[in-house]
């Protein structure tokens, strides 16, 4: 006599286990992400960073202190958003679709980490001066701030070997909203504005070009992180609630407050077209773009002040574009719009 049927029933994207095949697939929107990241493939050996030399020359002592900070952020940014990826997303997001894409992820951040020690090397040829930028974290008091923060969410859920609970669950969507809304969609897009307010005065195109593709990485694990987020609200839409909506608010707050020590630390009494009051207005912005894409409501209401934002990144991807299509077999396709990211 045969035994009855097996009776399995359909898993939520935050249930504990290891699924691993791909088909059938469940989210294939994750493995179309994936596919579209590896369009993007570039290498630092791509980025020229001759004429960045000849231009440090060129900078006053107060843009040599501001590129220093921002190199040393740098230094260490992408391998604290690489740690977490590794040790929290990677273990939580029960969908081998959507770990083929954090695979991916994690192979852009070793890019980003690569092109950061490049322009250590080439900007600071002391070898003390490049072993005090990575001792950044420890040593400068805006950037620890910084990476404080980040080891703060990064700790809310180190204990957590499976999301068991609806507390569990609140828990990882605010790590994963931290860094994605908060560290890469605000602390580095801070340190872009920094890259871009350079590069709208003649000053660093290489920086600015390497700045450009990892702007367009980030963008896109971003979006990737909110496409769990819109996943995981459409099955589990009691987790969104008031509470947490007052959570994610105060955590982009936050954020705001430890960016704009950075921006004190880096313009100290004003620079040409950037200062600490301008790049609050720029970093109010944006953290109101992240809310309000995170079905919230904006807490600011200020407006980008800075123009050479959106000229100098499409631009840039333009040629970008333009080069991958004559350089590789594999180029990227359709139409990108920054009308939303800045």
């Amino acid at each position: 006599m045969r035994g009855l049927p097996v009776m399995t029933t359909q898993k939520n994207l935050l249930d504990p286990g290891f699924e691993l095949t791909l088909r059938p697939m469940r989210y294939p929107a994750f493995y179309d992400r994936y596919r579209d990241a590896i369009k993007n493939t570039w290498t630092v050996e791509e980025v020229d960073l001759h004429s960045d030399v000849a231009d440090l020359a060129k900078l006053s002592d107060g843009e040599r202190h501001l590129l220093g900070r921002l190199i040393a952020f740098f230094a260490t940014g992408d391998s604290i958003v690489a740690n977490n990826l590794v040790l929290t997303l990677y273990k939580h997001i029960n969908s081998p679709e959507a770990r083929l894409y954090l695979s991916r992820q994690l192979f852009e951040e070793a890019v980003h980490v690569q092109f950061y020690l490049t322009l250590l090397d080439t900007y600071l040829p002391d070898p003390e001066d490049r072993t005090a930028a990575f001792a950044a974290v420890e040593n400068i008091p805006s950037i620890r701030e910084k990476a404080q923060f980040c080891f703060r969410w990064m700790d809310s859920v180190e204990k957590l070997d499976s999301l068991q609970t609806k507390a569990d669950r609140r828990r990882f969507l605010l790590n994963l909203i931290c860094f994605a809304a908060c560290i890469e969609g605000l602390f580095f897009y801070g340190a872009f504005a920094y890259v871009y307010w350079f590069r709208s005065r003649g000053l660093l195109h290489g920086l600015a070009t390497g700045t450009n593709w990892v702007f367009r990485d980030e963008s896109m694990h971003m979006e990737f992180a909110y496409s769990v987020v819109d996943t995981v609200r459409e099955e589990e839409p009691d987790l969104f609630d008031e509470e947490m909506g007052r959570q994610v608010t105060t955590m982009l707050e936050e954020a705001v407050e430890a960016e704009l020590q950075f921006a004190r630390d880096l313009c100290g009494d004003g620079l040409p077209g950037m200062n600490t009051d301008s790049m609050r207005e720029y970093l109010e912005c944006v953290a109101d773009q992240r809310l309000v894409r995170l079905g919230l409501a904006p807490r600011y209401g200020s407006a980008n002040p800075f123009g050479f934002m959106e000229l100098q990144n499409v631009q840039e991807l333009t040629n970008f574009f333009e080069r991958r299509v004559s350089a590789y077999q594999v180029a990227v396709e359709g139409s990108v719009s920054f009308d939303d990211d800045f």
